[in-house]
């Protein structure tokens, strides 16, 4: 349940509708509230409108009118900023551009105006009728409309930084560092428990591979959400060892082993239903328990700006600049165990965990790949490696930079013609190369 509103959340999150909608309801309780507020107290402050009933209804109907015009406006200008991000950073960086809360606030803010106008000047009244001008509320509303203005001016700057590559570049990069905060050290279950084995095969029963049996996934798509507090209650309840085969970011196939089950002879139908719907599929990766997405999101930036239709390496040099600052934090992080105990000390979840040499070559391998020729990146990616060797903690650690480093050399001595310029990288993979020995040290 806390997985399935986590991602419906982060759905609402990500729409146009949901802020705007929610600003309208309220526009429609502020509305009954001050109309209300008029006619039980006949409230006239100084401040106040103190026209007829004519006056009032003209006014709130230009109010009104021009706040569904810029509405029109504020929706078109987002579109045009989204099909420009689009095709210059890539689709999947549109969720960034919809999650963007000054952009729903903005569209939410004209539209609350307009609903809220209209609610008002239904209860005008003329003198040919009750008379009745409800002078607050009619207030209330030139001040939405002087405030929808000050929005504008907002939005139009906001606009306009926030399709700035740099500026992308560095919102993905905090989602990034707050992904890298939220899940490592990661817990799932509880730490291993005083006196219980170490993590490796001898944590394992001998007959498990014999006798677990897979438990398969009733859908496709992608695994978002893993829901790790009931797979936990449900293997100490049924006394069963869970074996993982996905992580948060992989595609699961219908009918596919999703999880193994030992005891064997505990798998049901019900069972396999309930554990189903521990796991999140949707048709999209996301941010959520997927470290490794946000990675993407800067790699398929720099990937896209390394090619001979944009080349723009500034933009995948900042790219590689985010991508070490991220490093270098996970370099300093615990990373998760793969074996989860409950409260007892048993051993009941086998997890696939997310590695530091892994997260280092989803970094580095394509930047690599496309930056071969381009002495500009291939430095500065040496200079990332030799950051991030400040912070490493283990040999391992070490060892996949080291190699990161060396094919990056190797493909610089391939593809660099020029002799200052591959002497240059060469230079700062030396430096890369003597800071990962001083830690291997």
């Amino acid at each position: 349940m806390k997985t399935l509103l986590m991602k419906n959340w982060d759905r609402l999150r990500s729409s146009f509708w949901f802020v705007p909608a929610a600003m309208a309801c309220l526009a429609v309780a502020l509305a009954m509230s001050a109309v209300a507020l008029d006619k039980a107290a006949g409230l006239r402050l100084g401040w106040s409108y103190s026209g007829g009933a004519e006056g009032a209804s003209q006014l709130l109907g230009t109010v009104a009118g021009s706040m569904i015009a810029i509405a029109g406006t504020v929706f078109s200008m987002t579109l045009v900023a989204l099909s420009l991000a689009s095709s210059q950073l890539g689709p999947r960086l549109l969720r960034n551009f919809m999650r963007d809360t000054a952009n729903q606030v903005a569209l939410g803010t004209f539209v609350a105006t307009f609903v809220y106008c209209l609610f008002v000047l239904r209860t005008i009244r003329r003198a040919d009728e009750v008379a009745f001008v409800p002078h607050l509320a009619v207030s209330i509303g030139v001040l939405l409309a002087v405030v929808s203005i000050g929005v504008l001016i907002y939005f139009i700057h906001h606009v306009s930084v926030s399709i700035q590559a740099d500026e992308v570049v560095a919102r993905v990069g905090r989602e990034l560092d707050e992904g890298i905060d939220r899940l490592f050290p990661a817990t799932l279950g509880q730490p291993v428990p005083a006196g219980a084995k170490a993590p490796g095969a001898a944590g394992l029963p001998a007959t498990f591979a014999r006798d677990a049996r897979p438990v398969p996934a009733l859908d496709d798509g992608y695994l978002q959400l893993i829901d790790a507090d009931t797979l936990m209650a449900l293997a100490s309840e049924e006394d069963m060892l869970l074996q993982l085969e996905r992580r948060p970011g992989h595609y699961l196939v219908k009918g596919r082993a999703m999880v193994m089950v030992w005891p064997g002879e505990r798998v049901t139908d019900s069972l396999v239903e309930r554990m189903n719907a521990a796991f999140v599929l949707g048709n999209r990766r996301t941010a959520g328990q997927d470290i490794e997405f946000c990675v993407n999101q800067l790699v398929e930036i720099a990937v896209r700006a390394l090619s001979p239709g944009i080349n723009d390496p500034f933009t995948a040099i900042a790219c590689v600049d985010r991508l070490g600052s991220a490093l270098c934090r996970l370099a300093r992080r615990d990373m998760p165990s793969s074996h989860r105990y409950d409260p007892d000390g048993k051993l009941r979840l086998l997890v696939p965990v997310s590695t530091f040499a892994g997260t280092v070559d989803t970094a580095f391998n394509q930047i690599r790949q496309s930056a071969r020729a381009n002495p500009a990146v291939a430095i500065r990616m040496l200079d990332a490696i030799a950051q991030i060797a400040d912070q490493v903690q283990s040999a391992q650690d070490a060892a996949c930079l080291q190699r990161q480093a060396d094919m990056l050399i190797r493909g610089a001595r391939v593809a660099v013609p020029e002799a200052d310029d591959l002497s240059a990288i060469e230079a700062r993979y030396t430096v890369a190369t003597l800071a990962l020995h001083a830690q291997l040290a």
